[in-house]
């Protein structure tokens, strides 16, 4: 029963399991809808100034160059458990001056909390993401989606855990988001680890059964959020709903205890064979390998000189194989990609920053707004699910390039841009869905594409690169675009009312973001664009077979289910090649 304990709590699957609990507790800085206007009221903030503490919460929770490179030294609980304390010091800081618990900070140091809360996700994702991409290479679109999927769940989650233990005071919401996820990296600090990436026969089953328990979390988030939307819950049936929610975000265990002990099973039963097979003959310990001699290339590599090693900068490698980070940052398809994020991605970003003020400017009444804010976030994960397992799909099956699917999901987010600039009666719902799925599914996408053109050696760091570009453009179209039109059609309509200019500045009516949207669907439209020259460079590379080097690695080493002569599974010598593999090394940059 011990070994089945541990085997069970080292367990690659276990592992998984705990990456999707992190990441549905990560996703604070997509509900800044939720209580954005609790701090606008509160600190007296203009439009503008409001878009701008967005900006640096996008800022925190993209910027995660630091992350990155801590992962490429250190082990992963290293990188949680930082995230960890700097969720709880942000958001913690946030409640206290919303609540007026401290003296009103400065607009500067509200800024700063945000940024500091919003950048533990960076953290986590690349704790627990990144890990899990590395442990699954063959399957890194499904597992990409997965997580990300749960990360996108986490707002409607947070909304209904909040309702239960809060009830409608959404500053006590900023409190929640503090210490809840800050609990849950803490608890999982010596679960999330590399682990020898070996595919198993039934790994696509598995992670299929996986995708049906989130999809029924996602159903019932769907129907609970209908539901509270015509009815008004008591207390205790907003904690019926959270119960049913924990329950069914606990779901997959039941998988991982299938799988760990059917594990463990086999296990057992090689370890039994091998022995019987060794007693007949001891034989002496077989000498070491000679070394292998360095290859002509490596030796070249160690008598080059500093001229040289710039020059090798600019020489990239093949597609697929292991960029340096220098080598994958001056290269043509990471520009590409910043540009497609920043075309394309900052509007969702945009909207989804500003999901509270559009309805309220449209007359929607504030019970609502949670309902845009839930719903959004459902969609996204509904996005991030759909983009890792269908794009996976079509690319094993089909060779079908994820480029030309992030072009469509692109050219799909201009619907919604254009339902929020010129608005119907209920359209806002339809906006919300598109929004939230186009807000989703091309993060999959550009991440797994990053992952399978640049390699996977240092990929802690540049998943956390390709990420830069998204607020840059927020700041772009949040701050510059959206909060000083919408700051412009305020002053405008207090000017005809004869209103004094003190107070809360609101904007009331379509065209508060009417010209702001029309530009973002311009802008992303262009995006949809960019990325087609992404899929014609990448092309001939998507027509390739690009998984088989991790085929032939699987088939070399040992299967985990297989114990070595000694009743090892060899996992601590594979963290530790995993670990020194992963170490930074200046003359490779």
């Amino acid at each position: 029963m011990e070994g089945l304990t541990l085997q069970l709590i080292r367990g690659r699957w276990f592992m998984v399991f705990a990456s999707f609990l992190i990441m549905s507790g990560a996703g604070a800085s997509y509900i800044y809808g939720i209580y954005s206007s609790d701090i606008k009221s509160s600190m007296s903030y203009d439009q503008q100034t409001l878009n701008t503490l967005g900006f640096f919460k996008d800022l925190g929770a993209n910027v995660g160059i630091l992350s990155g490179l801590i992962n490429e030294v250190t082990q992963p609980w290293a990188v949680l458990a930082i995230g960890a304390a700097m969720n709880f010091s942000g958001y913690f800081m946030i409640w206290l001056a919303v609540t007026g618990r401290i003296t009103q900070p400065a607009v500067w140091q509200m800024c700063l909390y945000i940024c500091i809360g919003a950048n533990s996700q960076t953290f986590v994702n690349t704790g627990a993401l990144v890990t899990c991409v590395k442990n699954f290479p063959e399957s890194r679109g499904i597992i990409i989606g997965l997580l990300k999927g749960y990360l996108g769940l986490s707002g409607a989650i947070f909304n209904q855990l909040y309702l239960a233990i809060y009830g409608h005071d959404s500053k006590s919401l900023i409190l929640l988001i503090a210490w809840f996820p800050a609990a849950l990296f803490v608890a999982f600090l010596g679960t999330i680890r590399i682990i020898k990436p070996v595919r198993q026969p039934n790994e696509l089953k598995i992670f299929y059964s996986f995708l049906y328990t989130v999809l029924a979390l996602a159903g019932y988030l769907m129907l609970i959020i209908i539901i509270e939307k015509q009815f008004n819950f008591s207390a205790p049936e907003y904690g019926g709903s959270a119960a049913v929610v924990l329950f069914l975000i606990f779901l997959p265990v039941g998988i991982v205890l299938r799988e760990e002990i059917s594990i463990w099973k086999l296990k057992n039963k090689s370890t039994i064979s091998v022995e019987i097979q060794e007693q007949p003959s001891v034989s002496a310990i077989p000498p070491p390998p000679p070394p292998i001699p360095s290859s002509p290339k490596q030796q070249l590599s160690a008598t080059r000189t500093p001229i040289s090693r710039i020059a090798n900068i600019f020489k990239s490698p093949k597609r697929g194989e292991d960029y340096t980070i220098l080598q994958a940052l001056v290269s043509i398809d990471m520009l590409i990609i910043f540009i497609v994020i920043i075309c394309g991605l900052s509007g969702t970003l945009t909207a989804v920053d500003n999901m509270g003020q559009i309805g309220e400017s449209l007359g929607y009444p504030h019970h609502t707004i949670g309902t845009f804010v839930s719903l959004i976030s459902i969609w996204n994960f509904c996005g991030r699910v759909a983009a890792g397992f269908v794009s996976e799909i079509l690319l094993s099956r089909y060779r079908f390039p994820r480029p030309l699917i992030l072009t469509w999901v692109l050219l799909l987010s201009c619907v919604g841009h254009l339902l929020i600039a010129f608005p119907t009666s209920g359209s806002l719902y339809i906006a919300s869905v598109i929004i939230g799925f186009c807000f989703g599914a091309p993060w999959p996408l550009i991440y797994a594409i990053i992952s399978e053109v640049f390699g996977l050696k240092y990929y802690g760091t540049l998943y956390n690169f390709g990420a830069l570009a998204s607020p840059l453009g927020s700041y772009i179209f949040n701050v510059k675009v959206a909060g000083l039109l919408y700051d412009r059609e305020a002053m405008k309509q207090r000017a005809v009312v004869g209103g004094a200019i003190t107070g809360k500045l609101t904007c009331i009516g379509p065209k508060c973001y009417r010209l702001s949207f029309i530009i973002i669907t311009v802008v992303t439209f262009i995006g949809s664009l960019v990325s087609l020259v992404l899929v014609i460079r990448t092309r001939k590379f998507y027509k390739s077979d690009i998984y088989s080097r991790f085929r032939e690695v699987g088939e070399m080493g040992t299967d985990e289910t297989c114990a070595d002569r000694n009743g090892n599974d060899g996992r601590e010598k594979d963290e530790e090649r995993a670990s020194s593999t992963a170490t930074m090394d200046d003359n490779k940059l």
